[in-house]
């Protein structure tokens, strides 16, 4: 058995040492190297070669790759590297890499066409400039041989242990028994539908309610068909951190219902949460993490490769046994784990970087998106961007010298789009040229100022370049997928002050190719439908399969009442506040127990719970307040015991809408004040209009479908098993409409009340 590896990835595994050191950056963008590199090949001559694919074998190792061009004129192979700013900054070690991968280029080159020698060229292209610096060196063909065996040997070892970890991992996983006595009602035709996905290769939307172990039930077969569908990696793909802990929880029982199951599984979680030292930057002179993180990376990598479940916890521990950053050791491995758990955007933004590495790398995947009916706004949200223009004239006053010219004049083009615009709230057809040019030239003098002076990246004058830098990025996507507007903010005379935004409203486009690279994604919710809706809006194939997977429950179970004598609209709230105050009073009173109601916004919740209080102050209530903490949202959670009783206030589309379990008489049923229609603003209006432009039903996708949504999410918060009883309350009129009751699930008996 050969086992096959990318140059890139064995040099970084093999030519890395010293310390970690991101001071020479930011780097280009994927884009801007993408031009760099054409604009480089654009100046060679007729016969020069780009794109060259080499391999070449050393034992049980099978190395492949893509130089970036070769000149048989000049017998020349040359390395393109894109930079910004100082070259001399960049650090010798970075340098050293480079030279590897050209050299182990080199001798495949020699060897597929048989040379005696050959020149090597490290060409680094300044993208601002658009200069080029060429290091040339010659190399004869077997210094080459001896440099490629030299790495490959470093990397056998670790090779062959990987080859026997992956063997071990597919023998465990084909034995493998579902860990629980039997399948819950529902779950078999889940994990089924799941195992023909990937056996077919295509993209599965599954609808299937909660309560029937959607994690395992999904995950289970794709761990049967890691060796038959020869997968490398399985990505386990989350909107919040309960997710992740789900995902987690169900690889421990399946270790410990099979304790030889040889899997390892790594929680990847963000910079901010897992950095030791935030008050330093990520280079040796600064954190002690960082100083010779490559020369201990080799034995804190061995270490954590014998962890089998690498969750945030165990991980750090490896991490600071061996005085390395744990997040940059949980990056590197990433590269050798079987499952990963991780939030949304480490597959689907624009610098995703697991999606970075499977195309890198040409693994084999297969790809989990739970609770997939957050990924529309989350996807938006990726793919938007937006300026304040009162952190730019915050930047002027206090910004170095060389960068107040540039920032002036952005803030000169930013006040002349302000000339027409009457409204607070304007969207316009075409995104701002002159603005855009002033951008670029103020990022790369902020480029340049960082390379310069490498101290100054942090604070807000980093914040600043990052948020435009991700304006320019979008800026480049534009089309009628995006809305461009402009909402002023204050008015002082006549100078106004506003927020420039680039909103993406559909982004298919982004995430489509996204789902289609792996041999099958599979995305699923307990709030799927309507289908379209989200096969529209996140780009989905047209041979994705569909299935809506059985309620384990009965409709006895879960008694759900339509309350249509109330409108919860905001012209008359006021009026709604005391009968709903009564219903909740009457319910508690015919049944005590544990209760949640939800409602629009926290000024609705505050007035409801207040008049809860003064009318009924035997009943415990406990208030979602805003910007809860993590800590805070738990605390709010524990006080639903199994012996309390009283009603909790929040908000419907927050932290307690969905992915919260709390089962049997923790809670017995909840009250859902509202349609949780997004709120009526000109944004929404803006993005209703395009909704209808594309799709022609502009309501229904921006306002319908999304808050129907949430009202499935927060009613099934009340049955989690099938020993539970409870009942829902569903509190507006429009409940009782047609168009609504379909959207509603179809296990629900629905009585007026």
């Amino acid at each position: 058995m050969s086992y096959s590896v990318a140059v890139r990835a064995l040099c970084e595994f093999t030519a890395k040492v010293g310390d970690l050191d991101l001071r020479f950056t930011p780097s280009p963008s994927a884009q801007e190297g993408i031009v760099g590199h054409r604009t480089v090949a654009s100046r060679r001559s007729a016969h020069y070669q780009h794109e060259v694919a080499l391999e070449g074998d050393y034992q049980q190792l099978k190395v492949r790759g893509r130089a970036d061009g070769y000149d048989p004129d000049a017998n020349r192979l040359e390395e393109v590297k894109t930079y910004r700013g100082d070259l001399a900054a960049q650090p010798a070690n970075h340098r050293q890499l480079h030279w590897a991968q050209v050299k182990v280029y080199g001798w495949l080159m020699c060897q597929k066409l048989g040379l005696d020698h050959i020149d090597l060229a490290l060409v680094y292209f300044d993208i601002v400039g658009e200069g080029e610096t060429v290091l040339n060196q010659r190399f004869d063909a077997p210094g080459l041989e001896q440099f490629f065996n030299q790495q490959c040997a470093l990397f056998l070892d670790w090779a062959r242990q990987e080859m026997q970890h992956r063997d071990a991992r597919n023998a465990a996983a084909q034995s493998l028994a579902f860990p629980h006595a039997d399948f819950r009602t529902g779950q078999r035709d889940l994990a089924e539908s799941v195992y023909k996905a990937v056996t077919t290769g295509r993209c599965l939307m599954a609808q299937a309610p909660t309560g029937i172990g959607k994690t395992i039930g999904t995950i289970f077969p794709l761990l049967k068909a890691l060796a038959p569908q020869q997968l490398d990696k399985l990505f386990f793909l989350t909107a919040k951190t309960p997710g992740r802990k789900l995902a987690l929880d169900a690889a421990q029982v399946l270790y410990d219902s099979s304790p030889e199951l040889s899997l390892r599984v790594l929680e990847l979680v963000a910079r901010d949460k897992a950095c030791e030292h935030l008050d330093k930057a990520c280079h040796g002179d600064s954190c002690p993490l960082a100083k010779g993180f490559y020369d201990r990376l080799p034995a804190a990598r061995q270490a954590a490769s014998q962890v089998r479940l690498l969750d945030q916890r165990s991980l750090r521990n490896v991490a600071l046994a061996h005085q390395v950053c744990p997040y940059y050791l949980s990056q590197e491995m990433a590269r050798w784990s079987d499952l990963i758990v991780a939030d949304y955007n480490y597959y689907f933004d624009f610098g995703a970087m697991l999606f970075g590495l499977a195309q890198l790398n040409q693994w084999r995947v297969a790809v989990l998106v739970d609770e997939a009916h957050n990924l529309v706004e989350r996807a938006r949200s990726m793919y938007s961007a937006s300026l304040d223009q009162y952190s730019l004239k915050t930047l002027r006053d206090s910004a170095p010298e060389t960068l107040k010219k540039p920032l002036q004049r952005l803030n000169r083009e930013w006040n002349a789009l302000h000339k027409d615009q009457l409204a607070p709230y304007q969207a316009y057809a075409a995104k701002p040229d002159k603005l855009l040019q002033a951008l670029s030239l103020c990022t790369s003098a902020m480029g340049d100022y960082f390379n310069d002076h490498p101290e100054a990246l942090s604070g807000d004058l980093q914040a600043f370049y990052f948020d435009a830098l991700q304006w320019a990025k979008v800026a480049e996507l534009f089309n009628e997928h995006f809305i461009f507007d402009i909402t002023k903010r204050s008015f002082s005379g006549k100078r106004s002050s506003s927020t420039l935004c680039l909103r993406n409203v559909v982004p298919a486009e982004f995430i489509r190719p996204r789902l289609t690279a792996a041999r099958s994604s599979v995305l699923f919710s307990a709030t799927l439908s309507p289908r379209h809706y989200y096969a529209d809006l996140l780009g989905l194939p047209a041979d994705t399969a569909w299935v809506d997977v059985a309620s384990p429950f009965k409709a006895e179970q879960l008694q759900v009442s339509i309350v249509d004598r109330i409108s919860t609209r905001f012209v008359h709230r006021q009026a709604s506040l005391e009968p709903i105050v009564e219903l909740l009073a009457r319910q508690f009173a015919a049944q005590p127990g544990n209760y949640l109601a939800f409602f629009s916004s926290f000024d609705y919740l505050q007035q409801v719970a207040q008049l809860m209080a003064e009318r009924h102050p035997q009943i415990e209530l406990w208030l979602q307040s805003r910007g809860m903490a993590e800590a805070e949202r738990q605390a709010f959670l524990d006080q639903f015991t199994h012996h309390s009783q009283g009603i909790g206030f929040a908000v419907l589309g927050g932290a307690f809408g969905e992915g919260i379990d709390l089962p049997g008489a923790r809670l017995i049923g909840a009250f859902i004040a509202t349609l949780g229609l997004p709120q009526l603003n000109p944004v929404n209006e803006q993005i209703k209009a395009r909704m209808g432009a594309v799709f022609g039903a502009g309501y229904d996708y921006t306002y319908l479908y999304p808050g129907i949504q949430k009202v499935v999410q927060a009613a099934g918060r009340v049955i989690r098993s099938q020993q539970d009883r409870g009942v829902v309350m569903l509190i507006d009129d429009r409940f009782g409409e047609s168009r609504v009751r379909q959207l509603l699930p179809r296990w629900w008996a629905i009585n007026p009340l």
